[in-house]
């Protein structure tokens, strides 16, 4: 249609082929072209996209298809210079998490898209994820302070192993991994964070940095929160994947279908390196503190079933409605930014930690 926008998606692993399929089906957008440096040796690619022009360097792809929105979805080291010339290009863009490396280089990237009156979405997926969203309504109904226990341990062998060693090229995993769930407890808190401590562990000697990390947060409402990332083949399927907030009412969790199954010996199943891990729920379990006279439970627990909640592709297709609409109805994206900005200065705290040893005061 002559009034789509006009998408150049960069970068094409499993995110950036999640969002092109978007790009290419919903109405608004189409594709008007694909980077990636191995480009011309990608035989994965649907028919469909047969006659969109590809290009394997960026500066190339930006100055030849003009595009009115480019989606960068390439290794973290590469988000904001992309974004930030994709900006000064005329362009929208979708940039995936984390937005930089830097706090600094976030905030040059937020600065232009706001100077430039261009709409920056980032990749926030669970933003979009209408699970996630009541996981959040609920914890902050549980009153104040909040305990938020997080964790995304991931056994990556095969495929996501080299995946995996990839990304750690950039970043440790409480960053790259950390952002998305240190935002989930923002959102809860609506708190201003003030201190964080991180402890790490290099567990291979196949990646330079360490690839199984801790951080705890504290809130100036007396919140605090940790999280818990680990990737590699040594991880443990055990425990793998917590989503817990508790309150002086109760506690809320997300309950996984694979906790607590049976467990056959010589098992060779891997859950947790499955990418739909990062955002599916099953069930969310909601616990009453309140007590009868007698300090037994006054309520019994409640559990809503998440059987229909959207897949992976569809949440992507989620985060494209969102820029859509915030494009067209010229939706005010400074929180959204700031948000980005604040979780990720709340890792690089974390990985500063780590590495001087000592906490960090926001």
């Amino acid at each position: 249609m002559a009034n789509d926008l006009r998408v150049l998606v960069v970068g094409l692993g499993n995110m950036g082929m999640a969002h092109a399929r978007a790009y290419g089906t919903l109405g608004g957008y189409s594709l008007a072209g694909l980077c990636a440096r191995s480009i011309k040796s990608r035989r994965d690619l649907p028919e469909s996209w047969r006659d969109v022009p590809r290009f394997a360097d960026f500066a190339t792809a930006l100055a030849e298809v003009r595009p009115d929105v480019v989606s960068i979805n390439t290794y973290p080291d590469t988000h904001a210079a992309f974004a930030l010339r994709a900006i000064e290009a005329g362009a929208h863009v979708f940039v995936e998490k984390p937005l930089a490396e830097t706090a600094a280089d976030a905030e040059r990237v937020v600065d232009a898209a706001t100077a430039r009156g261009r709409k920056l979405v980032v990749g926030y997926i669970l933003r979009v994820h209408p699970s996630w969203i009541r996981f959040v309504e609920i914890a902050r109904t549980l009153g104040k302070p909040l305990v938020m226990r997080m964790n995304l341990n991931q056994q990556s062998v095969g495929p996501a192993w080299t995946w995996h060693r990839a990304l750690m090229q950039s970043l440790p995993p409480i960053v790259d991994c950390g952002v998305h769930y240190v935002d989930v407890m923002c959102q809860m808190t609506k708190s201003r964070p003030v201190r964080v401590h991180g402890i790490g562990a290099h567990l291979s000697s196949d990646v330079k940095t360490y690839n199984y990390g801790h951080l705890h947060v504290e809130f100036e409402d007396g919140s605090v929160g940790w999280y818990e990332a680990g990737w590699g083949p040594m991880m443990s399927e055990v425990a793998f994947f917590v989503k817990d907030v508790v309150g002086p009412k109760g506690a809320v969790s997300i309950v996984m279908p694979e906790q607590g199954k049976e467990v056959k010996a010589g098992a060779a199943e891997t859950t947790s390196a499955d990418i739909d891990t990062h955002t599916k729920t099953s069930v969310i379990r909601l616990h009453h503190a309140a007590l009868n006279p007698d300090n037994s439970l006054a309520r019994p627990d409640e559990v809503f079933r998440m059987d229909d909640e959207p897949g992976h592709d569809e949440l992507c297709a989620r985060e494209q409605v969102f820029l859509l609409r915030a494009i067209r109805e010229d939706i005010d994206l400074g929180d959204h930014m700031r948000d980005a900005v604040q979780s990720l200065r709340i890792v690089l705290a974390a990985d500063e930690s780590v590495r001087t040893r000592c906490i960090v005061e926001l």
